[in-house]
């Protein structure tokens, strides 16, 4: 997510709903009785944790495979000699269990405090303050996924696979990205200073940017002379759908049925799994769009759903190495199933399922779950997805020969694409 990266990465629930769907959950009957049960013993209130209680659940239920009693006598040294007292119970209770699942070494499983859960749950409907841009990890450096389109970090020149070395002057080494997330966020008209090396540079650059309030762009579209669509998806959101639907019922207005579409998927950093399933759909009838890898081995084969509109249309999908996450669902199930020749650069490589779940106090935990597949069973993660017509240079730079002074930029992508469909 803009700001939270690779947060945004592929959730099964509608972010938007998530509240809701913990409260379905609530209703059943055993997670209920469990649930509540652990909730009366560790709270005084039925809302704020008490420590005191939290240490005889965790006496009668320790792993025969781990001593706790470690972790209780570094607990009890922490409150008993650490300098700056008072230390709070409920600060390290959380803190601990964040660093509990930083142990997995899985970049895109979290655990958020009840502060945090909820500034999360915000994100994940698309709403928060930040530079807008989306993080993740690659070989341990914190790179760029992509920037979100008219954010503060495209505006101030951050591309896809920039590398950010340092935030407000601290070294990014060993950061998790949680940790880099929280200190790139921030209140709008605040600023932070990135320090970025982009590809083919030599020497790393300070960018001195001011957040603002990010409203993500999910679905716009513009009609191309001979018949041609051009539909920009931005980022899944929990209204990617629908805004689809809408721009579909335009381009049926307007073009009745486009003889060619161009869906570019460039700098999209992916986003909400439904939301891609549906827009894939749109090509694929009675197809498999995406397979569930499960920690048993298990396979999980998710199908087309709604309508599909675009069954047999010639399409040219753009992608680069900002197309990520639930933009590589759609742009492998349609390359699998020749539905749709991709152009441009390889997608980064994005291939795991996180599962967000609210727990009782307040707090969420955000695990990864599963791998995703392609419907040809092509596992992505880390490889990322290599397009069929390669472009090297994306924009160049088009100086005129009465003003030298004068220059734009040729979207080499999109005229490659447009000169496929117009042939």
């Amino acid at each position: 997510m803009p700001d939270i990266i690779s947060h945004r990465a592929v959730h099964r629930r509608r972010p938007g709903r998530w509240i809701l769907v913990a409260l379905i959950f609530f209703g059943l009957g055993w997670w209920l009785g469990t649930t509540q049960t652990i909730r009366k013993q560790i709270t005084s209130d039925g809302k704020n944790v008490e420590i005191s209680k939290v240490l005889n659940v965790y006496g009668k239920t320790r792993s025969p495979a781990v001593d706790f009693d470690e972790y209780w006598d570094v607990w009890r040294k922490v409150k008993e000699k650490y300098v700056g007292q008072p230390v709070a119970d409920v600060t390290l209770f959380y803190g601990s269990i964040e660093g509990m699942v930083r142990g997995l070494g899985d970049p895109y499983s979290a655990y958020f405090p009840p502060s945090k859960a909820e500034e999360f749950a915000r994100e994940l409907s698309g709403e928060f303050e930040g530079i807008g841009i989306e993080i993740g990890m690659r070989k341990d450096q914190l790179i760029v996924v992509a920037p979100i389109g008219g954010s503060p970090a495209e505006k101030a020149g951050i591309k896809p696979q920039d590398a950010i070395l340092e935030i407000d002057h601290q070294d990014t080494f060993g950061l998790s990205l949680s940790e880099a997330v929280s200190k790139i966020k921030g209140p709008k008209g605040t600023t932070v200073t990135l320090t970025i090396l982009s590809n083919g540079e030599k020497e790393p650059r300070d960018l001195l940017i001011q957040r603002a309030a990010i409203t993500i762009p999910s679905v716009a579209w513009k009609k191309y002379d001979g018949g041609i669509a051009y539909i920009r998806i931005s980022y899944f959101n929990p209204t990617t759908s629908q805004e689809f639907d809408a721009v579909n019922r335009e381009i049926k207005r307007v073009l009745d049925r486009p003889r060619g579409i161009i869906l570019d998927l460039r700098s999209n950093p992916g986003g909400v799994l439904d939301q891609s399933v549906a827009v894939a759909s749109a090509w694929l009838e009675n197809k498999v769009i995406v397979r569930e890898q499960s920690a048993d081995k298990n396979l999980r084969d998710i199908m087309a759903t709604g309508s599909h509109p675009y069954v047999g249309v010639p399409t040219i999908i753009l992608v680069d190495e900002g197309s990520a996450s639930a933009a590589e669902i759609v742009a492998g199930s349609l390359q699998d199933y020749q539905a749709a020749q991709l152009v441009g650069k390889k997608t980064f490589g994005k291939g795991s399922v996180q599962d967000v779940e609210p727990l009782p106090d307040g707090s969420a935990l955000k695990l990864t779950i599963a791998k995703w597949l392609t419907p040809k069973s092509r596992e992505i993660d880390g490889k990322g997805i290599e397009p069929d017509v390669m472009i090297e240079k994306m924009f160049v730079q088009r100086t005129y020969k009465l003003t030298s002074s004068t220059s734009d930029f040729i979207d080499a992508g999109l005229e490659k694409a447009l000169d496929i469909l117009q042939k």
